[in-house]
């Protein structure tokens, strides 16, 4: 039996990358279709057999089969005697057809449609006691405004938590299978880890703390990724479809192997509801003790432009004379930072950034009649633009004019947004000093002082420099705790993540400043 079930899975990998070959990267991306490596999927049954009772009949089913990784494992995990009924869902019929034929002579049931809009089980002996799934990870900005709308009511009416409008489709895949499962089934789920720090993640952790039994949460190193196709930092997800008891505790593990985790760690349910990042729960560092200060409490932090088009509004001052275009309708920007080898940009007499390359941005809100009659080279180019359909790309058709961008003064200190740690001292993000008048994108996050601190810094201007080098002094472990981190080790930082890392490397050089706030609570206040 166990040389028949090795011959099937053999198989199915064959088939699976003879499939996947038929389609780009890029559409299985956008339809989420990136199927289990065998190791974890034997990995992940074998952890559901530890988790149902012993004996116990197995009624399965995989919402997100593919070309059934899942039920492979399952067959190499439970005997066929304990195995009373095994169902699943594919609606895509490029892997549907071909795994029906693969598993036509094992008891599975291969439904060839959109779990979305099944209708569950009317009746307990009908419902599943193991869920094991891998959902398909679409992007909300996949999923048709309309279909939101009825996948975020189904999935309230069924699990009794609402998702919001930028939930991926693996939330809604795991709110709706509630309906599908017994009373006490246990349901294993390998899905992204962003939903532990995201703001779309909250109704899915109050249904895992409120709506069952969380029972364990592994996330595997985000070095290491689990699908060689995807740049996705996993998470498995365990509970048990039943109120949780008091006092419930919850087991976060963290790298290694969901057998063999490098972390293992029992968290109250009662941390879990007040953490808003679970993924710092898995770090083996305690936050250092700080004077409560953050950095979003002496700079107000904004993400960089967001063009468009880079490619077209970013230009080299060389285009910009080949073009004949006039540099008065540009502002110089810096370039993204695996360009910038500096951190410390120095400007010259027009403060123009000296480092390389020197970059412009298009920065003109005057009308297109205007500048065809005042600019006649840079009417031409903006036709050009208008010819590649610049002009219609999402956000260019939301700004009037298309061509006009984002007021962003240049900010003194920036912060890369996203990076992997070099191999020297492991920070995956950058602080830059800026002394030109150079603005940024948006890998970059801008740093302007509040009040407070610009005060400071008028008063003392060789401060500037000491305040630049009190940044890069953070501990790289006090980003990363706020940070969101994807595979291959990509590390992400929004401007409210940035803002709640503690300033204490900074407030040690104010103590007037850190006094005077404790005197007045609305010193900080943004004016």
């Amino acid at each position: 039996m166990a040389s028949e079930q090795h011959d099937h899975e053999n198989q199915r990998l064959t088939l699976q990358a003879t499939l996947d070959a038929v389609k780009s990267l890029a559409e299985r991306n956008r339809l989420g279709q990136f199927a289990t490596p065998t190791d974890l999927a034997v990995d992940i049954l074998a952890y559901a057999k530890k988790l149902l009772p012993a004996g116990e009949p197995v009624r399965f089913l995989d919402p997100a089969f593919g070309t059934g990784s899942f039920y492979s494992a399952l067959l190499r995990t439970f005997p066929p005697s304990r195995i009373a009924a095994a169902e699943g869902f594919e609606i895509d019929p490029h892997y549907g057809h071909p795994a029906t034929e693969l598993w036509h002579d094992t008891p599975l049931k291969l439904h060839l449609a959109d779990f979305t809009r099944a209708t569950p089980p009317a009746t307990e002996p009908e419902r599943f006691n193991l869920v094991i799934c891998n959902p398909p990870y679409v992007r909300h900005h996949h999923i048709a405004n309309g279909e939101k709308s009825r996948l975020r009511r189904l999935a309230e009416r069924v699990c009794g938590v609402r998702l919001t409008g930028l939930s991926g489709l693996y939330c809604h895949f795991l709110g709706l299978s509630h309906g599908w499962m017994t009373e006490n089934g246990i349901a294993g789920w390998l899905i992204p880890g962003e939903f532990m720090v995201v703001n779309y993640g909250r109704p899915v952790k109050q249904y895992l703390l409120n709506q069952v039994t969380l029972l364990r949460i592994h996330r595997f190193d985000s070095h290491k990724v689990q699908f060689d196709d995807a740049l996705v930092s996993s998470a498995v997800v365990w509970f048990r479809k039943a109120k949780p008891p008091t006092d419930h505790q919850v087991e976060c593990t963290f790298g290694g192997t969901l057998t063999t985790p490098r972390i293992s760690k029992r968290v109250p349910a009662s941390v879990l509801r007040e953490e808003p990042k679970w993924t710092r729960l898995s770090l083996t560092q305690t936050p250092e003790p700080t004077a409560g200060i953050t950095l979003g409490d002496i700079f107000t932090i904004k993400r960089g432009i967001a063009t468009g088009d880079n490619r077209f509004f970013v230009l080299t001052r060389e285009r910009i004379e080949r073009h004949g275009l006039p540099l008065e309708c540009f502002q110089p920007v810096l370039p993204s930072p695996r360009h910038l080898p500096v951190n410390e940009v120095l400007a010259d007499e027009h403060g123009h950034p000296l480092s390389e390359p020197s970059l412009f941005l298009l920065d003109c809100d005057l009308p297109e009649a205007v500048i065809k009659d005042r600019y006649p080279a840079l009417w031409r180019y903006l036709e050009e633009g208008k010819a590649r359909g610049v002009h219609e790309r999402y956000l260019c058709r939301h700004r009037s004019p298309w061509y006009a961008q984002e007021v962003r003064s240049p900010a003194p200190f920036l912060c890369t947004y996203m990076g992997r740690g070099n191999a020297r001292d492991k920070r995956p993000f950058r602080f830059i000093l800026n002394h030109s008048r150079a603005t940024a994108t948006n890998v970059y996050l801008l740093m302007y002082p509040r009040p407070a601190l610009a005060r400071e810094l008028r008063a003392k201007p060789d401060l500037t420099v000491e305040v630049w080098q009190a940044l890069d002094r953070i501990r790289p472990t006090a980003m990363l705790r706020e940070g969101r981190v994807y595979g291959g080790g990509l590390h992400k930082l929004e401007p409210r993540e940035l803002g709640n890392v503690p300033a204490d490397t900074i407030t040690a050089l104010l103590p007037e400043m850190v006094a005077r706030r404790a005197r007045q609570l609305d010193f900080f206040a943004i004016t």
